[in-house]
């Protein structure tokens, strides 16, 4: 479950963040689902600005979304794919064509522009091979202007976390 936060403008606002704010931030990583009222017992303040510097930080960007961390094996997503994809054309349509394309298919779960040899970092959940195998020719290839794909299976996860604030 994803509850993404409605911002007026995608642009970034740049504020500031204190030692309140840090905590805060520190302590919905750890466990979105606190309540206002346990998060402002542990930072010494009152409930009111506890909510205002949470909606200050939604309206900012600082805090994009909160979401519910799923264990990927458990359900019946228990391959897990590093696929390295390079372009053929390297130009602002090409580009985005791939990206609107990555972004319809439900199996890629992050998508990064990278540097290097290839162009994109794309991490993918499937079933088991055969659904991997499947999404592979039936999907990913069908984009236009794929140049080269390299596919490395993850054979075990040591550290995931999305802690960012400590």
């Amino acid at each position: 479950m994803t509850k993404a936060i409605k911002t007026e403008q995608t642009t970034a606002i740049n504020i500031s963040i204190d030692t309140i704010d840090h905590a805060i931030l520190k302590l919905l990583q750890h466990d979105a689902k606190m309540t206002v009222k346990e998060i402002s017992d542990k930072v010494h303040l009152s409930t009111t600005p506890v909510h205002e510097r949470i909606k200050r930080m939604e309206k900012s960007g600082i805090i994009k979304q909160y979401a519910t961390l799923v264990d990927h094996s458990k359900v019946k997503k228990g391959l897990m794919v590093i696929v390295y994809v390079s372009l053929k054309q390297h130009n602002k349509s090409a580009g985005t064509k791939f990206i609107k394309h990555i972004n319809e298919l439900n199996e890629v779960i992050e998508c990064y522009n990278i540097s290097g040899e290839f162009d994109f970092m794309l991490k993918v959940v499937a079933e088991n091979m055969d659904a991997y195998y499947d999404f592979h020719v039936n999907k990913l290839s069908q984009s236009e202007n794929i140049g080269h794909v390299q596919s490395v299976f993850v054979m075990g996860i040591i550290k995931q976390t999305h802690v960012l604030v400590h």
